[in-house]
């Protein structure tokens, strides 16, 4: 199976806050926001599988600070892990006023991706090679948190989740 590095799906995506997308108070929906997520980060799982994909999960998505009309948002994915035929893909949001001179962060989140070939039938995925440390650091606990998503989603029990079983014998012995 074919190798990618995790800098080779890297993507990012800027959106300017117009009055359709927002709110009554004048701040970014928070629907508009996850589907340019949806994007960006669809766009970064396709760079490193080479195929079509189709969103699986979306993490939990915790807004840090609103994102006010006339301000950029910029967003930034790339893949952190490949399974067999699935991708997690990392995201962080920051919102930019230009004028001003500001960038804040205002969200992070992991949405799950699935290669399909022609038939829409889940399809291989080359292999990740993490190079930075974080790169790396991102790549382990990929397992924990795939792990946890499926036991969220009832397809398998905690009981059988090897990352976090050896998690909390870590955390009972420290």
């Amino acid at each position: 199976m074919d190798k990618k590095f995790a800098k080779e799906s890297y993507t990012e995506m800027n959106e300017l806050v117009l009055p359709n997308d927002t709110n009554t108070f004048g701040n970014l929906m928070g629907g508009r926001l996850l589907y340019w997520m949806d994007i960006c980060a669809a766009m970064a799982a396709q760079k490193h599988s080479n195929s079509p994909v189709v969103t699986v999960s979306v993490d939990n998505v915790s807004f840090k600070r609103s994102i006010k009309i006339g301000e950029v948002v910029t967003i930034q994915a790339q893949v952190t892990r490949a399974f067999s035929t699935s991708m997690e893909v990392r995201m962080e949001i920051f919102a930019q006023n230009l004028p001003k001179g500001t960038r804040d962060k205002s969200n992070e989140a992991y949405y799950t991706f699935v290669a399909i070939d022609k038939e829409n039938v889940p399809t291989k995925v080359p292999m990740l090679m993490p190079e930075t440390d974080l790169e790396k650091e991102l790549f382990e606990k990929a397992s924990q948190r795939r792990e946890l998503r499926l036991i969220l989603g009832g397809k398998l029990s905690a009981e059988h989740a090897i990352s976090i079983q050896n998690l909390l014998k870590v955390a009972q012995k420290g």
